[in-house]
């Protein structure tokens, strides 16, 4: 699932294609339509699809987004990830290419972590970013929720190791690492759930180990959270402050913090975060 930045701004969009309405009220899904070889299943109605579901993976009637992606988050978004595995790595796969500042916070958090550091590079995708963080030197391995993913990450990469599974419940002992990286693997996570998933990531750091973690930010202070459509499924901004708080409340403290505003061929004009924090 996300591993870049650039899968918030510029995963294209489906294909506009026919609408086949349920007869169900306002608020609730409307819709189908047919794009990427798939179903786009979501809320229509001036905000546009809120969500991406796998085929068949509709809710039920009367089911909210709202709902459905507070008690269902990690299905939805695995079914929407695992659909657009394939379209997800050849365009990303080479992202950091042209991302100096990506590179070098990247690099910074190699070298927190030390020569032959146990990372986790949480929310994966394809593996690139492990490789990566591989050639800095570090004892790399990739978890991320979509099998379509890990496939793609295990055939690209073989020499490393890529595991299923979820952010809120790693498989992995209390101060297991020395390292986590969870690049823009949060955006989907509900607010109401963001802190168990902090939580986590404190849990199997070692004491003095090292989180980097990138997202969205929000249009100001004023705005703790705020939701935005994502062209796979519906994805969250947070202010830098407030996520930096919730890290504090997990005895994680912030050391650095990037900030990477927008370019003129950005699809969204959000700035990038790239915060650094260390467990006591």
């Amino acid at each position: 699932m996300p591993q870049a930045a650039d899968a918030g701004r510029a995963l294209p969009e489906p294909a506009q294609g026919r609408v086949r309405g349920l007869g169900l009220p306002r608020g609730e899904l409307v819709g189908v339509v047919a794009a990427h070889g798939g179903l786009r299943a979501g809320v229509y109605g001036g905000d546009g699809p809120a969500a991406l579901l796998g085929e068949g993976t509709l809710p039920r009637r009367g089911a909210t987004v709202a709902g459905m992606v507070e008690h269902d988050a990690l299905t939805v978004t695995r079914a929407a990830y695992d659909e657009a595995a394939d379209l997800y790595a050849r365009l990303f796969s080479d992202s950091l290419r042209d991302c100096p500042l990506d590179r070098a916070m990247l690099a910074a958090f190699a070298e927190a972590v030390g020569e032959g550091g146990r990372v986790a590079d949480l929310g994966c995708g394809p593996g690139h970013v492990t490789g990566h963080l591989a050639g800095l030197g570090l004892d790399a391995f990739g978890v991320d929720a979509s099998p379509a993913m890990i496939e793609l990450a295990r055939r690209d990469r073989p020499e490393l190791r890529f595991e299923v599974g979820g952010m809120a419940a790693l498989d992995l002992a209390d101060g297991a690492l020395d390292g986590v990286l969870s690049r823009w693997s949060v955006i989907h996570t509900p607010p109401a759930e963001l802190p168990a998933v902090l939580a986590e990531f404190s849990r199997v750091l070692a004491p003095g180990g090292h989180l980097l973690i990138g997202f969205s930010a929000t249009d100001g202070p004023s705005h703790p959270t705020q939701s935005f459509d994502h062209a796979v499924v519906t994805a969250y901004r947070w202010a830098p402050d407030h996520l930096a708080g919730l890290l504090r409340a997990e005895g994680l403290t912030e050391t650095a913090r990037l900030i990477r505003e927008p370019g003129p061929d950005d699809r969204r004009p959000f700035q990038e975060v790239h915060l650094l924090a260390r467990k006591a």
